[in-house]
């Protein structure tokens, strides 16, 4: 992307006007001689007023300046010197004015160079001098420029040095001394931090240029003074903590360079400051007394953590490294930074300062290289061995790394970064290999360990990605590869994630680069064969993951790693294509994946984007890939497929490169098809790229178009030429295409897509009608017009605001705006809409008004209708021929004033009556209007300034009032339920009567007593102000009013108000009286901001509904961002004045407070949200700090407060902290206040106060969000989603002692002798917490940090009484224990188990160290990258244990426990026992369980088999008994040694077992077992399991006919389908066999009675659908035999395509009618009979229109499963939906004609057009879409928002007429009874196609806007009528 550069503006000189008189008076010297010419120049100059001309002149100074001679020296040069000077001060720094002035004096010859300086010196010392506090600014930026590149500038300082200095002095002084009195006014004080740091670094820069050391002249003492004060300055600036972070860390390092100006670079400053660094005053005796008094400062006690990292920086930053002499006071002070850095590691808390700490540190490492490097001996050994790898200081170091490389801002995560890189470099250095040994990492045991550790860490890990791209870049990639051959393949399997895709992709590339140059330059790798190898190493890993998986998880490999792997090596991509054409193309690859057709198109898309595609050949594309397949790419079923390829013909390379007729062939091949998108990602990238391929037209169409006035040669000149006739063909088809899809019930996504694009084009290109090769006016007509501007009706708010651009785009003959009737038309639909109780009309309103804003007769349709209305409108009319912008104002002052009017008419109504208001003129449409108008105006260049402040002031008065009538209602306790939904004819009194219920008056009295509605008569209440109840209906108009609507109208004109008010403030001028004591005029005075302010807070510390506070709340913070930046110091000082006192009521709130306790505090911490976002991010924060501590004070339980008022307080103080953890705009500034807060957190749960509790746990979970992010993945216990432990304690180092001390009190209270379970309040939040935590390989033994001390904690916890409890503490354990440490504690908590029975024995604590056990096996399954020894003598202990699992233990859930834990023992991944360990386990186990409950000798007949045992865990146990089994004899049997004869035995009892949850664990495992063997198929052919045998089948079939329990006989039908794929099955019951029939018939009636379960119905259908397939495959004549079955399962597989279906059912009849395309659908014999076939085909088309994208998308793989011969102009490969649908169409057409039956088919398809007959029902619907609407305002029907009903008709209508014209004559037998069927069919199309005509014309005008739904209806009745008359006509004898 180019950015364009930002220029700097240039301006004219601006003095006043005598000194301008005065220069020019001086300048005004006649004469001829070159002194006087270059005075008259410089005059000339200063009478202009335009800068460049300006410029010009003093460039012309300059040259005359150069060419003077000694002898023109006089009073004429002399003025010209002092005018160039004064004008060079006067300027501002960045004006390109001034370093022309620069230039020119520059250029003066030397003799006149001193001359030159005593000028400017001269002018700079007036400046220094005479200016005011508001000029410093001014004069430090010239002082800088003095110093920026010019020598003359730099003289002029060193010459006034002392009084530059003092100079300096006196504006920090100044600064120091404005800073204490801006408290509260953020932008100011932002504003002086930006003046105070400019002020520093300029101080800075003159004492880097004085001359050095400045030690000889500071034995003056005036200059010593005004050094010592500055450093005095300095210090001042370092130690108060009000200053912003820059400036302090600026500040530090002026300390340093002060000091070394001073002092030298020798050993005194390293001494003095090493002193400083350790906070000592003492220093060396060569350091002189004055710096070591102004230093004193810094010396304190209590001085900030701050000043000793702003010195290092200023140590490291000012001091010469390089050049440093050495000697132990340099290396002391070398050794000291670092030390003193990670010290500060644990005691920040702002994420800020751990940035200056990461970059210090990285600064560090620079200059200890520098030191090394610049030593000329090797240096000490001392030094080196501290530097060296290994070391201690290296240990710390790396430990900050691995605390830090995960940080949040990024900016952190690179610095560690490079320190690693440089203490890599460091151990180089300071560790050389020996002499004469080669320097091989191979050989250096720390490289190796390092490496080896890094790659160990997991992968999530992002800062692992950085420190093994540091090893690569330093030591290779060939050492990586050898250590893991397997981390190219490892680093693009996690592309998919979009996190790491950025980080991976960086190290591939480094790792390819670096490999490839090994390649190349290892011994015979000159040539090409290094080419074979890397391919193998790079390309074959990439195009294995681009084929084989899910294009979703392959995204980011395209856009980060793909165009790297192509610029490193463009010769790959022949290698690519090559491999990916070898096999057949169509090759899909695993189910979900985009094979080799999509890796291809990806592939390709890269190349091509980067330049690396050959020329294009015939028939080739870029002479590699055949058009038809390309053609077949782009409209593949993946999106991510069709996206590439069309990225493919989009992206070039040049954007001048012309387009060929091939490409836009391909654009319309690939348009119609794809614009119905439902994906917004999708439709976002079509828009896109299709922008690129119009901005390729319309740059090469410039291209071409000059290359034809200068092309010569004719022939090139005809190609040129037909080009750009190929272009407008091109655009005028795009443009027809675009428009004519905006039809009405057009869905969304396609309006959406196509109104980008129109947009686009009318950007790119023109809509005007001038003649022009790429003006597209003239192809749009009226009836395009129209339908764009019925768009601006659709309910989605992207299309409206699309559709208002693009009209206006549009050419105004065919919008027809311009027409006076047709203008009042839509205005008048638009005031209608604005007062409609539909809450999206308003929006739709507004959007008309803006379309009527710039149209010159608006006002006087306006005055019309107001006179028709009798209203005084008073707006002057435009004057004649007046520009635009006052056209526009004008007419949005009429519009306002209209709209005002009207509200005020309607809130005076609604004063009187809120239920009338609410059901014929809810307000907040007008206020809507207005809002988006105001929205809109250029407030900066308004006429009529005094009619828009009256306007303003009467809408701010109009928003009080509206705000008055609907407050009781939002205010109200409970405003969503207090009002019952009620249609009877008593609503409005039953309302009213709740109206006056809810008055404004509660309270929190919840907290003491609960509170009655009055139920007496006599009891009721006086009516509120402005809720009078109305007079009873007695005129003729009566109104319907629904709870809903009053609700409505009530939260939404209270977001009306809060918009509109905000919108008022912040984009009108404000009238304000400046600091100066000018007046500044605006149109909204203060007292209005003021008043607007109260206004919030008054709704927002009030307001209870949500919808209400949370838009008030929107606009509160439009006012709070005015406020800072507004140029007014009492509005300024506002928000913190509010702040204050919210924060003192929310301190003093009681029970009878008006402050809502509920509802979250309800708009409370929405107000104090906004006022503390609005302080600027640069600032000091002091708002945000002061109101956390006062916050989190508040909210900490404490003793001394327990009274009902410090509660309500502690409830608003942790709600109010839950909504600042969650402001994202607060970021990282919120962090060092994380720790306090999980603090209160956690000690809230202690309260006794349930709402406390309540708070507690909402503030507890957002914390978790704050600390680890927003949760990454699905699994809950995923590394995703945690930190290291040092991480994270090293971020909040308070939350250690605080967590290590609950858990010991929560640990100590979990065991009870009584077995009673006891819960410490916050046990399980602390649970919660540290299994999110886990700790790194690469953390310390040593760490101050670890987390060992909490291991035996959380292992007490698991001697709870309370289940969940041992759960958790056993999983918070796992990430405890380092994976080297599992064997030795897996064995420790083994050896706890008790060996024996006996009474004593705590079966508690036994479960808890079984589920503890477990948790850590399981963690080594998955987790581990380095297996433990296998040694571990754990199964010694489990054998002496084995009671546990027998009869002799008593209770279920320690022996389910204690069989989990053998169960993943002896799986197949061996874990901690070795071979013989775990064979002999195996015995052991299987003796168990043959002598357990389930394998007891009782017959099956029992019906119980589970023996004796009983009580809570059966069941659980059983289960593991039962996983134990399948284990052994299902899953792994040769593992196990398991005899089949024994499986059988086992598998039988667990199917017959009582409990169904075994039973169904049973299934499932056949289940799986079977799938991986049809996974595992070889040649073909299935191999079934040796156990899966007659008896085992029939005993599967015996439950498919008896199984009662739902999701287990779902199971079962599924293990039966699997069965039945591979062979033929024999269904028998008992003794009895079943026929085929008999089969049927019953799953036909289990899927008919299983619609409660969905999974049940979904097997059932799939079992019936593969055995009718069966059926009618094998016996063609026993499948006619069985008709009626067939013809009951075809009905209900139509049943199950309906639209209100599941999903999931819709899904399966979906993959049942791809799965019998072939056999049931599309042979030449229908075998179901035309009528079934039929309606399996409509359900087929029905699923393909389906509002389910997954849905479609499987419906549209039947098109892989039609035989080749019936498609063969169609590719075989999968399409997408929309091509599937006009496919299927179309293969339908051809069937009729292979099936003969080709009128029969054609009637079929008519009655399909021509719909259900709904004749009978039209009188009923005439008049129900109103009502019905207006009844309920958000309840719709049930909306297909992807079908298109009339493309759908279109697409039936053209294939239907193809059919007839292929076949004209009619080919069935029954001639005469289709001519009957076709003359009854034209009979009622007729009918329907003239009523539907004469409900349209009974609409009202424009009825797309007021009655949508209506018309849509009745336009598409007319469609379907006048289509089926079109196509009957065509089957007429004779037609």
């Amino acid at each position: 992307m180019v950015v364009k550069k930002k220029t700097a503006k240039v301006e004219a000189v601006e003095l006043d006007e005598d000194k301008l008189r005065m220069l020019i008076a001086s300048l005004s010297i006649d004469g001829e001689d070159e002194a006087r010419q270059v005075a008259q120049t410089l005059r000339s100059c200063l009478q202009l007023t335009d800068p460049v001309q300006q410029i010009q002149l003093v460039k012309k100074a300059g040259s005359q300046l150069e060419a003077l001679s000694e002898e023109q020296l006089g009073s004429a040069l002399e003025a010209s010197l002092d005018a160039l000077a004064l004008v060079y001060t006067s300027l501002r720094a960045k004006n390109p004015l001034r370093r022309a002035i620069a230039s020119a004096l520059n250029s003066v010859p030397a003799w006149l160079q001193e001359r030159t300086v005593v000028s400017l010196s001269s002018c700079l010392s007036d400046c220094m001098s005479s200016s005011s506090p508001e000029r410093y600014p001014h004069v430090v930026d010239t002082v800088s420029t003095c110093l920026d590149g010019f020598p003359l500038g730099e003289r002029c300082i060193s010459k006034l040095l002392p009084e530059v200095l003092k100079f300096f002095h006196t504006v920090l002084r100044e600064y120091l001394h404005q800073n204490s009195g801006l408290a509260g006014r953020h932008v100011a004080q932002a504003q002086l931090m930006h003046s105070c740091l400019a002020a520093v670094k300029t101080s800075m820069l003159v004492l880097q240029k004085s001359p050095d050391p400045l030690g000889e002249a500071v034995h003056e003492g005036e200059l010593q003074d005004t050094l010592g004060s500055l450093l005095g300055c300095y210090v001042h600036i370092l130690t108060d903590e009000e200053f912003v972070q820059s400036v302090q860390s600026t500040a530090g390092m002026a300390v340093v360079l002060l000091v070394r100006s001073v002092m030298g670079s020798g050993d005194q400053v390293a001494s003095l400051v090493c002193s400083l660094l350790r906070n000592s005053a003492q220093a060396s005796s060569s350091v002189p007394a004055w710096i070591q008094q102004r230093c004193s400062g810094l010396c304190s006690g209590r001085r900030p953590p701050g000043v000793s990292l702003y010195l290092c920086h200023g140590a490291l930053a000012m001091l010469s490294w390089k050049r440093a002499p050495p000697g132990p006071d340099w290396e002391e002070l070398l050794l000291l930074v670092p030390s003193t850095l990670l010290g500060l590691d644990v005691s920040i808390k702002e994420s800020s300062t751990a940035m200056v700490v990461s970059r210090v540190l990285t600064l560090w490492s620079s200059a200890a290289l520098d030191y090394l490097g610049g030593q000329a001996a090797p240096g000490p050994p001392g030094l080196r061995q501290s530097l060296a790898g290994g070391s201690a200081l290296q240990r710390h170091l790396l430990e900050h790394i691995y605390s830090h490389w995960e940080h949040p801002l990024d900016g952190v995560r690179h610095q560690t970064r490079s320190l690693f890189r440089n203490l890599l470099l460091l151990h180089r250095q300071a560790a050389p290999a020996p002499p004469g040994a080669p320097d091989d990492p191979a050989l250096d045991p720390y490289v190796t360990g390092l490496t080896l550790d890094l790659l160990a860490l997991e992968w999530h890990s992002r800062g692992k990605y950085g420190a093994l791209g540091c090893l690569v870049e330093l030591y290779g990639a060939g050492r990586l590869l050898a250590l893991q051959p397997g981390l190219p393949p490892a680093l693009l399997g996690l592309m998919g994630d979009q996190t790491l895709a950025p980080y991976a992709s960086d190290l591939l590339e480094r790792l390819l680069v670096s490999h490839k140059a090994e390649l190349q330059g290892a011994p015979g790798g000159a040539g090409e064969d290094w080419t074979e190898a890397w391919h193998r190493t790079w390309v074959r890993p990439l195009l294995h993951v681009l084929c084989c998986t899910t294009p979703d998880q392959t995204t980011y490999i395209l856009d980060y790693f793909l165009p790297k792997l192509l610029r490193c090596s463009p010769s790959c991509l022949t290698h690519m294509m090559q491999a990916l054409q070898a096999p057949p193309p169509h090759r899909p690859g695993p189910s979900g994946s985009r094979g080799a057709l999509g890796a291809m198109m990806t592939c390709l898309r890269a190349a091509r984007a980067q330049g690396v595609i050959p020329p294009t050949e015939e028939g080739l594309w870029g002479g590699l890939v055949p058009l038809p397949l390309l053609q077949q790419a782009l409209v593949h079923k993946h999106d991510q497929v069709r996206m590439d390829a069309l990225g493919l013909v989009c992206e070039t390379h040049r954007s001048t490169e012309v387009v060929t007729p091939q490409e836009t062939d391909l654009i319309r091949h690939f348009l119609p098809p794809n614009l119905n998108s439902q994906s917004p990602g999708v439709r976002q990238q079509t828009v896109s790229l299709l922008k690129k391929m119009l901005c390729r037209v319309k740059d090469s169409g410039q291209l071409l178009q000059k290359r034809l006035v200068q092309e010569r040669d004719p022939d090139q000149r005809d190609r040129d030429q037909d080009t750009l006739r190929h272009y407008k063909e091109f655009l005028r088809w795009l443009c027809v295409t675009l428009l004519e899809v905006l039809l009405p019930g057009a869905s969304f996504s396609k309006c959406l897509v196509s109104l980008h694009l129109l947009g686009l084009l009318g950007q790119l290109f023109s809509f005007s009608s001038v003649p022009d090769v790429v003006a597209l006016g003239d192809v749009v007509t009226p009836a395009h017009a129209q339908n764009v501007l019925y768009c601006v009706a659709s309910d989605f708010l992207e299309v409206k605001q699309l559709a208002t651009a693009l009209l206006r785009q549009l050419p105004p003959s065919a919008v027809g705006l311009e027409e006076p009737e047709r203008m009042l038309c839509v205005l008048q639909a638009a005031l209608e809409l604005s007062s409609s109780t539909k809450p999206f009309d308003s929006v739709t309103a507004a959007h008309l008004l803006q379309l009527l804003l710039q149209q010159p007769h608006l006002r006087g349709a306006l005055l019309q209708l107001a006179q028709d209305r009798g209203l005084e409108l008073g707006v002057s009319p435009p004057p004649e021929e007046a520009p635009a912008a006052l056209v526009r104002e004008l007419n949005s002052l009429a519009v306002v004033r209209f709209l005002l009017l009207c509200l005020q008419s309607e809130v005076s109504r609604a004063e009187s009556s809120l239920l009338q208001a609410a059901a014929s003129f809810p307000l907040y449409g007008r206020a809507h209007c207005i809002t988006a108008v105001l929205q809109h105006l250029d407030a900066g260049s308004l006429s009529q300034t005094e009619q828009w402040r009256l306007q303003v002031s009467e809408l701010i008065s109009v928003c009080y009032r509206m705000s008055d009538v609907v407050a009781p209602v939002v205010q109200s306790s409970s405003p969503e339920g207090l009002i019952p939904m009620d249609t009877d004819s008593g609503t409005s009194e039953g309302l009213q009567k709740i109206l006056q219920e809810i008055q404004p008056r509660d309270t929190n009295d919840f907290f003491t007593s609960a509170r009655e509605l009055a139920t007496h008569p006599g009891d009721e209440p006086a009516p509120p102000q402005g809720a009078a109840t109305p007079p009873p209906n007695t005129g003729s108009e009566g109104y319907r009013v629904t709870a809903q609507m009053v609700l409505v109208c009530c939260w939404r004109s209270m977001k009306e108000v809060a918009m509109l008010l905000g919108q008022l403030c912040k984009s009108l001028p404000l009238h304000y009286t400046a600091e100066g004591g000018g007046v500044h005029p605006g149109l909204v005075t203060e007292e209005q901001v003021e008043g607007v302010g109260l206004y919030f807070r008054q709704q927002l510390l009030q307001s209870r509904h949500r919808g209400a506070f949370e838009l008030a709340y929107v606009g509160f913070v439009r006012l709070t961002d005015m406020l800072c930046r507004s140029g007014s110091r009492a509005l300024q000082e506002l928000p913190s004045r509010w702040l204050a006192e919210v924060l003192e009521e929310v301190k003093s709130s009681d029970p009878s407070s008006k402050l809502c306790a509920t509802r979250r505090s309800a708009g409370i911490p929405f107000y104090i949200q906004a006022l503390l976002s609005s302080e600027p991010k640069s600032s000091s924060c002091s708002l945000l700090k002061t109101t956390m501590r006062e916050l989190l004070a508040l909210s900490t339980p404490s003793s001394d407060r327990t009274t009902d008022g410090s509660t309500v307080s502690q409830v608003h103080a942790l709600n109010i902290l839950r909504a600042l953890y969650k402001d994202t705009r607060l970021g990282e500034n919120i962090i060092p206040f994380v720790s306090d807060g999980m603090q209160v957190a956690v000690l809230g749960f202690t309260s006794p106060v349930w709402a406390v509790r309540n708070s507690s746990t909402l503030l507890f979970s957002t914390l978790i969000t704050r600390i680890f992010g927003v949760k990454r993945e699905k699994d809950e216990h995923s590394k995703k989603n945690r930190m290291t432990g040092r991480e994270f304690f090293t971020r909040f180092p308070a939350l250690y002692p605080f967590l290590l001390s609950q858990l010991e009190e929560a640990a100590a209270s979990v065991e009870s002798e009584s077995g009673v379970a006891k819960l410490h309040p916050s046990l399980f939040l602390l649970l919660l917490v540290l299994r999110r935590l886990y700790p790194s390989p690469m953390d310390g033994s040593s760490s101050p940090l670890g987390l060992a001390p909490f291991l035996p904690f959380i292992m007490r916890c698991g001697r709870s009484a309370v289940y969940r409890t041992r759960e958790m503490a056993a999983r918070a354990l796992v990430p405890f224990v380092l994976v080297t440490q599992v064997p030795s504690t897996v064995q420790a908590l083994l050896q706890e188990l008790p060996p024996e029975p006996g009474p004593g024995v705590q079966h508690n604590h036994v479960h808890g160290t079984l589920l503890q056990v477990l948790f850590l096996l399981r963690s080594l399954q998955t987790d581990s990258h380095r297996p433990p020894p296998a040694t571990s003598g754990a199964g010694e202990v489990l054998g002496q244990r084995m009671w546990l699992a027998s009869r002799q233990n008593s209770c279920a859930v320690t022996r389910g426990a204690f069989l989990d834990v053998l169960l993943c023992l002896c799986g197949p991944k061996r874990i901690l026992l070795e071979g013989s360990e775990v064979s002999a386990l195996h015995q052991k186990t299987l003796s168990v369980l043959m002598a357990s409950e389930l394998m007891a000798p009782d017959s099956s007949d029992s019906s119980d088999s589970s023996g004796t045992v009983s009580g809570p865990g059966t069941v659980q146990y059983l289960l593991s008994l039962a996983r134990v089994g399948l284990g052994a004899g299902v899953e792994f049997p040769d593992l196990w040694e398991v005899e089949p004869a024994t499986t059988r035995l086992l598998l039988g009892r667990l199917l017959r077992c009582p409990h169904y949850e075994v039973r169904e664990e049973a299934v499932q495992a056949v289940l799986r077992r079977l799938r991986e063997e049809e996974e595992q198929e070889e040649d073909g052919r299935r191999r079934r399991p040796a156990w899966l045998d007659r008896t085992t089948v029939d005993q599967l079939t015996s439950m498919a006919l008896h199984e009662t329990h739902p999701p287990c006989l779902a199971k079962v039908l599924r293990v039966m389908c699997e069965l039945s794929a591979s062979a033929q099955l024999c269904w028998s019951d008992g003794e009895t066999t079943l026929s085929r029939e008999d089969v049927l018939l019953h799953l036909l009636s289990v899927a008919r009675s299983s619609a409660h379960s969905v999974e049940l119905h979904c097997a059932a259908l799939t079992l019936l659908s593969q055995l009718v397939v069966e059926l009618v495959t094998s016996d063609p004549q026993q499948g006619a035999a069985a008709a009626d079955a067939l013809s009951q399962w075809g009905a209900l597989l139509s049943s199950c395509c309906g639209e209100e279906q599941p999903v999931e059912v819709k899904l399966t009849a979906a993959e049942v009618l791809v799965s019998c395309t072939s056999a049931l659908l599309t042979p030449p014999h229908l075998p179901l009979g035309l009528g079934t076939t039929l309606a399996l085909w409509r359900s087929l088309l029905l699923l393909l229109q389906d509002e389910d994208q997954e849905v479609r998308d499987a419906a549209a793989d039947f098109t892989t499963h039609v035989p080749t011969h019936l498609v063969p102009g169609a590719s075989a490969g999968p399409v997408c939906p929309a091509a599937a649908l006009d496919l299927a169409v179309e293969l339908l057409c051809r069937l009729f004609e292979l099936w003969g039956r080709v009128g029969a088919g054609v009637l079929a398809l008519t009655q399909w057009l021509l719909g259900d007959d709904d004749d009978e029902d039209e009188a009923a619907d005439e008049d129900f879409g109103l009502q019905d609407e207006e009844d309920f305002l958000f309840e719709k029907r049930d909306l297909n928002l992807w079908a298109e009903p009339l493309q759908w008709l279109t697409l039936l209508h053209r294939h239907l007429v193809s059919l007839i014209q292929k076949n004209p004559g009619p080919a069935d037998q029954d001639q005469d009874q289709d001519q009957v069927q076709v003359r009854q069919l034209l009979l009622r199309a007729q009918a329907k196609a003239q009523s539907s005509q004469q409900a349209l014309d009974r609409l009202p005008a424009l009825p797309q806007f007021c009655c949508g739904a209506e018309h849509a209806r009745l336009t598409l009745r007319r469609r379907r009528a006048r289509l089926v008359v079109d196509l009957l006509e065509r089957l007429q004898p004779g037609s």
